[in-house]
């Protein structure tokens, strides 16, 4: 299985691509997707070039999934609502060439890489090159990016069977939308 795993962010965006064999992981790839480049009153360009990149990216790697990570509120809240716009920007993208999509906290991400939820960036870019036998450490992005493949890999199949064994996941893609919803959102509401 491919994972894709991705850390949002409206200026720079971290991508990282994984095969999963069993419990065998290989590193496919692993880099950003940046908007740095334009103004940065100009929102809706920007989650542009987001939704472009990701189609790219997700064009020359074939992921089976993705995980993205989920965003958490800090001090400012016109940074959180940016910051949710480009990780809708980005899951928007996933979702329309029909990827399942998961979602992790960067407290469970460092948790299962790391051992512990509040590991640093560096500690996490060390245990992601060590779990992946890189030759040296990926930038701080691409490492989280690459921290929530590694985590989906691991926690994804256990995941899938907790929701099969309750009910949840019968009949459906992991992730999938139900059909009834799909109509809904069609439709322009939700309930």
């Amino acid at each position: 299985m491919r994972i894709l795993g991705i850390d949002p962010g409206l200026r720079t965006t971290g991508f990282g691509v994984i095969d999963v064999e069993g419990a065998q992981l290989r590193y496919v790839a692993s880099g950003t997707i940046s908007t740095q480049h334009l103004n940065s009153h100009a929102l809706p360009a920007r989650l542009g070039v987001l939704f472009d990149g990701m189609g790219e990216v997700m064009t020359r790697y074939q992921p089976d999934c993705a995980a993205v990570e989920i965003v958490f509120v800090n001090v400012n809240p016109q940074s959180t609502l940016l910051l949710g716009q480009a990780r809708g920007a980005l899951i928007s993208a996933l979702v329309s060439r029909q990827l399942t999509v998961a979602e992790y906290t960067a407290l469970q991400m460092k948790q299962a890489v790391a051992g512990h939820g509040r590991a640093q960036k560096s500690q996490v870019q060390e245990m992601v090159r060590r779990l992946l036998g890189l030759s040296g450490l990926p930038g701080t992005d691409a490492a989280d990016a690459l921290g929530l493949a590694i985590t989906h890999a691991h926690a994804g199949s256990a995941m899938a069977r907790l929701a099969t064994a309750s009910g949840v996941g019968e009949g459906q893609k992991s992730g999938a939308v139900p059909a009834r919803a799909q109509a809904s959102y069609r439709a322009g509401r939700s309930r």
